[in-house]
């Protein structure tokens, strides 16, 4: 299996990143080609690029052309909130609706569920810095690739971008990937940005997550387009199970939500039908 990273040079945290794995380990110089730059380390592959990754479609098929086989992609960014919170998040990509953020319209990448949710359960692990938020982020934003994708993320503004520690954690991460492909996977429904009960379910089960599906891009929306988001999750992601963020909805949209689910054939497991991550 072949890893390719994928660096920003506008983007700070994405290069703080960069130098992080660089001072880490050893890394290849393998050249240049149509402005982009590719290094190696191991099955590891690296490519910077001189423009913002969430605009710059087929990374995954630039590093192909170059040579290099690709099995999945790991994109560092920076993460933009308004709350200027400190961050470390990661989030499967793709729009639901219009591309103002890069991407294709309507479109989602296929996730790397567990991946990203062992990425997540590492964030945790390895975040030494009280008052940071370690969590999920819901599929948002381009760029559009082929290959199984995530994003992971510093944030939340400039006042954080810089973190060189942030950027070591990250780096950490990236480096000791280890997913637990046996785990079940899940599309996640409801909740908000942040998705705070896909992130507790991957911290406390044996689960993993792919794209997720929040109330803020249901809402306004009839059943036929809500069923063609849910599908077109479930699909990339390769899953039939779809869990729903209960508490998030009020009693008859829950009702209405997962009467939908079930009626496009889907399974809405519950927490407990998992197993504890702990073994209890």
């Amino acid at each position: 299996m072949s890893r390719l990273l994928v660096c920003s040079e506008p983007d700070l945290p994405s290069v703080n990143m960069r130098a992080a794995l660089m001072r880490m380990h050893e890394w290849e110089d393998l050249g240049e080609r149509d402005g982009a730059r590719f290094s190696v380390c191991g099955d590891t592959y690296m490519i910077s690029i001189d423009d913002m990754h969430i605009r710059h479609d087929g990374i995954d098929r630039q590093a192909e052309e170059f040579g290099i086989e690709v099995d999945d992609v790991v994109v560092m960014s920076k993460h933009s909130a308004k709350s200027g919170k400190p961050a470390l998040t990661a989030h499967p990509i793709g729009n639901y609706h219009g591309n103002e953020f890069g991407g294709r319209a309507e479109t989602l990448v296929r996730p790397s569920p567990a991946l990203m949710s062992d990425a997540l359960r590492r964030i945790v692990a390895y975040n030494d810095v009280p008052g940071i938020q370690t969590c999920l982020e819901v599929t948002h934003h381009g760029p559009w690739m082929e290959k199984p994708t995530f994003y992971i993320e510093i944030g939340s503004d400039e006042s954080h971008w810089g973190d060189v520690h942030s950027a070591e954690i990250l780096a950490r991460v990236i480096t000791d990937l280890d997913p637990h492909d046996e785990y079940p996977t899940v599309v996640g429904v409801g909740g908000g940005h942040y998705a705070p009960r896909f992130t507790d379910l991957i911290l406390s089960r044996k689960v993993n997550v792919g794209h997720m599906l929040p109330i803020y891009q249901m809402e306004g929306r009839d059943d036929e387009d809500f069923l063609r988001m849910l599908n077109d999750a479930c699909d990339v992601t390769g899953t039939d199970q779809v869990y729903i963020h209960r508490k998030s909805m009020k009693g008859p949209e829950e009702h209405r939500v997962k009467d939908l689910i079930q009626s496009a054939g889907y399974d809405t497991p519950k927490s407990a039908q998992f197993e504890p991550l702990d073994g209890s």
